[in-house]
């Protein structure tokens, strides 16, 4: 075997190979710097092969350049949540204090309106029964049965004797049946 053919059948697609290698670790330029660059083919079906790996590299650096875009995109858009989740959780510590803020306003008002209920019964509590039943009849059922309940039990008993049948069987339901607040 002559330098020749040993040069082509052995060394030749040993240096080809070691081409097509570093031109797909991306070692070589742009495919018009690598086209400068192509070395001799024997044959077609190695320019064929050559192109093909070429190409791929190709696609695989915009591969990876559309893949670095859509990383820092969805970086952009887990920052964004996150800053929006935090909003939500600053108005979420908002909404709490002003409900526990309503709370305690609402118990406020809750216990005014006990101890006004209170007074009244005292005032009621010390009527005529009979100018106290008259009173007590053009008044809200609910209120009338809450000053009932607040007051003693036997002036409460004189003014539910002077009252209507019907308006003392109406105050006594309404009395008797639990307050939803």
């Amino acid at each position: 075997m002559n330098t020749c053919c040993l040069f082509r059948k052995k060394i030749m697609p040993v240096l080809f190979a070691l081409a097509l290698v570093c031109t797909f670790l991306g070692t070589v330029g742009t495919y018009a710097a690598e086209k400068e660059q192509q070395p001799e083919f024997q044959s077609v079906e190695e320019r064929r092969l050559y192109d093909d790996i070429i190409k791929e590299n190709s696609r695989l650096q915009d591969e990876r350049k559309d893949f670095g875009m859509k990383q820092k995109e969805l970086k952009t858009l887990e920052e964004s949540v996150d800053k929006k989740l935090a909003e939500i959780d600053k108005k979420l510590v908002e909404l709490k204090s002003l409900q526990k803020k309503v709370e305690e306003l609402l118990a406020e008002k809750s216990a005014q309106e006990l101890k006004k209920t209170q007074d009244l019964a005292k005032i009621y509590d010390k009527m005529d029964p009979a100018k106290a039943a008259l009173a007590l009849a053009g008044l809200d059922q609910q209120l009338a049965a809450d000053l009932l309940a607040n007051m003693k039990v036997k002036a409460a008993a004189k003014i539910l004797d002077q009252m209507a049948k019907q308006k003392t069987t109406e105050l006594s339901t309404t009395f008797s049946k639990p307050k939803l607040e």
